[in-house]
Parts: C-alpha cells; structure tokens; sequence
C-alpha cells in the first residue's frame, strides 16, 4: 500500500494535460523499468507494456489507465500581461476562481482571477463566471514581461500539493488518473499468474484519443481501464445520486455514457471480489465515461470492464481518495487476472 501511495505522490507532482504527457510518461518508464519485459512508446505518447506472467492466457488481457490530466492552454496574452486560457478536459468554472497553478515548462505559479465582486453586476453575482472570461496572472508587468515567461499554446495545471489527512484519505490534483497509474505500476512489478498488457495512454480527457491506438497495438481479447470515478457521497445529495462511496472499495461498471461493460466480466468482478473478502460497490449510475468506449471498439473489439477508485470533487485542484480503497482496488485487479481465464 505504502509503495502505491508513493508512487501517486510522484505522479500527481509532475504536471500533463493531454496531450502533453511526456514526463508522465517518463516517470513512470523509471518505476517499471527493472520489471517490464517490453517497453514502448506509440507515435501518440502512449506508453504500451508487455509483462511476463507466470503462465500464458488463453485471453489476450489488457489493463488500462491514463496519464494526461484536466488542465488549461494559454491562447492569448492581453497587454497588461494577463493570460487568457480554455479548458483542457472538462472543468466546472465554479472551482477554478482564485485557485493556484503552474504555468509552462519552468512551472511558473500563477493564479487564475476575475474582476472584483464590487465591480459585477447583480446578475454576474449570481452566476458562475465562464472560464473565457477569467485569466491567469503570472505577476507580468506587460505583455513583453509575460512573453518572456509563456506564449500561446503554453500549458497550465492546477498547482496542490500532494497531502495525507483525516482518517486515511489523500488529497492532490491529478488523482484522475495518476492514481490508476500507479496501480499499473504496482502490477507491473507483481508477479501475476498470467501475461498481461498495459497501456499508459494519452489524451482521455479530450476525447479518448489514446486508447483507440493503445487497442490496436495490444489487441486484447479483454480490456480492463482503471479509472477514478466521481463520488458524490457527500451532504445535500440523495442516495440515488451519491453514485460511489470513499471507503466502500473499488466501483465496478455496469453502463456509462460511453459505454455497456460486458455483463459477464461485471459480475465476474463481484464474484472475485466477495469470494476474497475484498469491499466493492457497483457504480450506482449511468455516468461519465473514460478509455473503455476506444479500447470496445478498437481494432477487432474487446471485452470491457472498468475498475475504479471512489474520488471526490474530481477534476479539481483537490481530489479526495480514500487510501483503504487503493489497496482494495489493487487487490482485486491481482485476483482478476488469474480470474478471467474462466470466460
């Protein structure tokens, strides 16, 4: 569990929107190194993995998380040295006002604002501001300052700091889905019962763009993507809607909005998981969507699961897991893949 948690205190710390992955990726080439048995890297950025296993499978099996996290591109600098920006992945406008980040490659901090309260109209005070009305400021006293720093196309992520807290919960940006990745990273350098794929892919939170090359090239028979999923088990939401727990286990997918998971590996996960004591709880709804919805679809199809970490207050500086349910989802992914022979 330590070793896990370590892994995604390094992850989270090096920043990656999608389509800017390389330290990522780079990083995480370091941790499996001594234990991989094939490395490689695709045209995309995706990071393919083949590990030795103890036997042969009659099921190609793949396991999948991505690297890029939500983040934002600058693509314009005013006068005054205030950089405009849009969204890399899906952002809430309501949880970026004030917040830290860190700004192109010398990591520049930076804090994204608005104009003052006293200076918005009454109907500006009662909406969230658009993210093409905010701003990055870098503390440039100009434009000519600011170019000196960053230019159009220059990339931002959320500035947090990786902290435990409470009673065994973590909290760092990027949990989506470096949190999955270092999971990989700790199968990787397990010894599993069967050879296995892994792909560390690129551009998810764009549109799943990675995974569509990342299952062409490993051609699994089954897929299994690692995620982190939103958990609403928090004040002021019904049951009904809450959709996972902290603290209850890995989520196992039944639909999303991207994709029906294969009904019999969904209930092979349930099985796997009561038979060996291991807390896990369907996702009690239809929705989001991740790589499984590329890898259904690619090359000649496979079959799907997905495997998630409960998070709260996802796609924001301040991710929230609960430590227990890491090594809980871990756990079950070392099981299901002695498993998954029985399809």
């Amino acid at each position: 569990m330590t070793e896990i948690v370590d892994a995604i205190r390094v992850l989270t710390g090096i920043p990656g929107t999608s389509g800017d992955e390389g330290k990522v990726r780079s990083a995480i080439i370091e941790m499996i190194a001594p234990y991989a048995d094939e490395i490689q890297t695709d045209p995309l950025g995706n990071l393919i993995v083949f590990k030795k296993g103890k036997a042969t499978p009659k099921n190609r099996i793949l396991y999948c998380a991505h690297m890029d996290e939500v983040g934002f591109i600058i693509t314009h600098i005013e006068d005054s040295g205030l950089l405009r920006f849009a969204p890399v992945g899906g952002i809430d406008s309501r949880v970026v006002v004030g917040k830290a980040v860190e700004v192109g490659e010398n990591r520049l901090r930076g804090v994204i604002g608005t104009k003052a309260m006293h200076h918005q109209d009454e109907k500006e005070r009662e909406e969230a501001v658009p993210l093409d009305k905010l701003f990055i400021d870098i503390g440039a006293k100009d434009k000519t300052d600011a170019l000196a720093y960053v230019s159009p196309g220059g990339r931002a992520v959320f500035y947090s700091e990786f902290r435990e807290f409470g009673d065994g919960c973590i909290l760092s940006k990027a949990l989506d889905d470096r949190a999955g990745c270092a999971l990989l990273v700790q199968l990787i350098k397990s010894e599993l019962p069967y050879d296995s794929w892994f792909a560390f892919t690129v551009q998810e939170e764009t549109g799943c763009t990675g995974a569509v090359t990342a299952g062409y090239a490993a051609a699994p028979d089954i897929s299994i993507v690692v995620e982190a999923t939103t958990a609403s088990d928090i004040a002021g939401v019904s049951a009904d809607k809450q959709v996972c727990a902290l603290g209850k286990g890995p989520v196992i997918s039944f639909m999303d909005k991207g994709a029906v998971y294969d009904a019999g590996l969904y209930s092979l996960a349930l099985k796997t998981a009561k038979e060996n004591g291991i807390p896990a709880q369907p996702k009690s709804g239809v929705f989001g969507g991740n790589d499984s919805r590329s890898l259904q679809t690619a090359r000649d199809g496979a079959r799907i699961l997905a495997v998630s970490l409960p998070c709260r207050y996802i796609h924001s500086p301040s991710n929230m897991l609960c430590a227990d349910d890491i090594g809980r989802t871990y756990e079950l992914l070392f099981e299901l893949n002695g498993n998954l022979q029985e399809l």
